[in-house]
This record gives C-alpha cells, sequence and structure tokens, in this order.
C-alpha cells in the first residue's frame, strides 16, 4: 500500500513549537464542536509536515467522560500535569451549569492565576464565566445559551460573533465555529497559508472571522424576503421584556396595523401577536432550562405581567406548566 504524499505548506516560524491545547471536557460536552478542533490540529501537522501542535484532554476524574452523544472519551491526564505552556479549551454542551462543578472551576481558577490562555467551546463559555475568567472580556456563547447567559451574567460584554478573540481568553459558539476559531489561531501562529490549506482539506470555503454572526439574517432564516416583515421580526427580538404594541410596530416600518396583519399573515401563516408571543414563551423556555431564575423572574423578564398569565400561555403552547417543564427536564445547554 503506497501512502499519499503531500507538498509540505512553508509555515511562518513560532516561539512555541509545537503547542499544546489541552481539551478540559466537561461531562455531557459537545463532540462535533471538539472533533472539528483536533481535526484542525491534526490537519495543520499534516499539512505543514511538521508537529506544529500536539493535543490532550484532561478533566477532574480520569474515568471517561461521556459526550452529549453518549459516546464516553478517554481521559489523557490529570489537571495537575497542566502546565503554564498549554492553552487549555473548557469543552461543554448540555446541562452547563450543574457540569460546571465546584472542583473544576477551582482547579481554572488556580491555573489562571499563572496566565495560561484559557478558551472555551460551545457552552463552556458558561463554566469560563462561572469561574470569573471573562471579567472584563468580550465573549460569545451558542446562540442557544445566549439568554441564559445574559441573565447569568451581565456585567459580561457577550458578542453574537461566531468566535471572540480578548487577549488570553477565546470562545467559540460552537459547532463549524471551532473550525473558524482553530483556524484564526493556526493563521496567527503559523501564517494564513497554513489556515487556509487546512480550511481546503475540509473543503471549508467560506472561512469566517470574529467579525461573523452566528445566525443567518431573520429573512434569510425565515425563508422569507420582505424587508419590512424582517424588521418587525427583529424589533420583537429585541423588545422581549417589554413588547411593543402592533400599532407601534406598523408605525416602525411605514404601515398600518391592518398591513401588518396581512403581512404575517401571508408569510408566517399566524397575527403579529400570536408570533410575538411565540417569540416570548421560546425565549421564558430557554430562560427555564439555562437558569436557576424563579418562575415569576422568568415570566418577567418576557413581558408577562402576572405568573399566572404566564403560566396559563405556556401550558397553552407547550401542552405542560413552566414548573412541570423545570421539574421534568431540568436546567440544560446547547
Amino acid at each position: 500500500m503506497t501512502q499519499d504524499y503531500i507538498s509540505p505548506v512553508p509555515v511562518e516560524p513560532s516561539a512555541q513549537e509545537p503547542r499544546r491545547f489541552v481539551f478540559v471536557l466537561l461531562n455531557e460536552f459537545t463532540l462535533f464542536a471538539v472533533a472539528t478542533a483536533t481535526e484542525c490540529l491534526r490537519v495543520a501537522n499534516r499539512m505543514s509536515g511538521k508537529q506544529l501542535y500536539s493535543w490532550a484532554s484532561t478533566a477532574e476524574s480520569l474515568e471517561p467522560v461521556v459526550s452529549s452523544a453518549g459516546i464516553a472519551f478517554p481521559v489523557d491526564i490529570p489537571f495537575d500535569e497542566v502546565t503554564r505552556d498549554d492553552t487549555l479549551i473548557v469543552c461543554g454542551g448540555l446541562n452547563i451549569q450543574s457540569n460546571s462543578t465546584a472542583k473544576t472551576m477551582g482547579w481554572l481558577r488556580k491555573i489562571s492565576r499563572q496566565g495560561v490562555k484559557i478558551g472555551s467551546l460551545c457552552a463552556g463559555a458558561h463554566a469560563l464565566a462561572k469561574a470569573g475568567l471573562l471579567d472584563g472580556h468580550r465573549a460569545t456563547i451558542h446562540w442557544e445559551n445566549q439568554d441564559g447567559f445574559i441573565e447569568d451574567f451581565p456585567e459580561i460584554q457577550l458578542t453574537r460573533s461566531v468566535f471572540a478573540i480578548d487577549r488570553n481568553r477565546f470562545t467559540a459558539a460552537g459547532g463549524t465555529a471551532s473550525i473558524d476559531l482553530m483556524l484564526r489561531m493556526i493563521a496567527d501562529d503559523h501564517g494564513t497559508g497554513l489556515s487556509n490549506a487546512v480550511a481546503d482539506q475540509f473543503i471549508y470555503s467560506s472561512i469566517r472571522t470574529d467579525q461573523d454572526f452566528q445566525r443567518l439574517s431573520t429573512p434569510t432564516r425565515m425563508g422569507v424576503r420582505h424587508p419590512r416583515l424582517g424588521q418587525v421580526i427583529d424589533l420583537m427580538e429585541a423588545n422581549i421584556e417589554e413588547p411593543v404594541s402592533p400599532s407601534e410596530l406598523a408605525e416602525s416600518v411605514g404601515m398600518s396595523t391592518r398591513q401588518l396583519e396581512r403581512l404575517f399573515r401571508r408569510y408566517l401563516d399566524r397575527s403579529p401577536k400570536r408570533y410575538y408571543m411565540e417569540l416570548r414563551l421560546g425565549r421564558a423556555r430557554n430562560l427555564l432550562m439555562q437558569t436557576d431564575m424563579s418562575i415569576i423572574n422568568v415570566a418577567i423578564a418576557c413581558g408577562f405581567s402576572s405568573p399566572s398569565h404566564f403560566s396559563k400561555c405556556y401550558r397553552t403552547h407547550y401542552g405542560i406548566t413552566p414548573y412541570r417543564e423545570r421539574g421534568s427536564m431540568g436546567s440544560s445547554g446547547s
């Protein structure tokens, strides 16, 4: 059997060769985000013809850590074998609050005092914030976790971008954003020639930067190309705690309330009032699943005048009360 040969891509020299990434695996971490990040490092080595990177996994126990896909992963090294020269990536996923344990938070605080570069993938940003390691830094997290993050850590500057790098902290939203983050790091270490070669190997033709947003625009996401409808939906999403009246929404885009009603019926098969209610209830469900906020505070944060009204609307939409929802499913993340 012949081994394929790839002409090495010239790389810019780095002060730290090889650079070791240590993936801190939290229980129920998102498998896809971790797999793509490590694959970027592997392919960078292959395309350069050099051992530019190495990687290892760690966790608070040497027992295998179970990912969100139910696959158990072995742990390579214990916490005390991580050094100040390593780059740490905290990998989170489901049930991020309960999986951000006191032992892991304490260790992260301890090692951060050594000046270690620390980042996160997916919901791992919640663990970094909980440990106090994102104070004064820009950060991002998967869009599904953003509502809960903002409520829990209002002092942290959260962005909607696919990844954020701020001094010795970095965060990626998860999913394919892990690829964009690692490509940026490879480019910073060894030049864009190598990062582009890695992207080509992945057939990844559109590399995003920290200026790109996670989600598609509202019209594109919904398959609706009417510009004024998109503007109204954006306004609704920006005003969940204090809902805007249909007449004000209509006036904001230069149409009558009746015209706005027809627009929603035509494109979304529902009234503006119903669509707005669904947005608010969706936000409420995220907060119930991702935070420890009381039911009353969730209701207030989503624009409901009373817990009873909130409970009635929630049950009508989801077929279960907020109390039973939280009790049966617990809090989870993406």
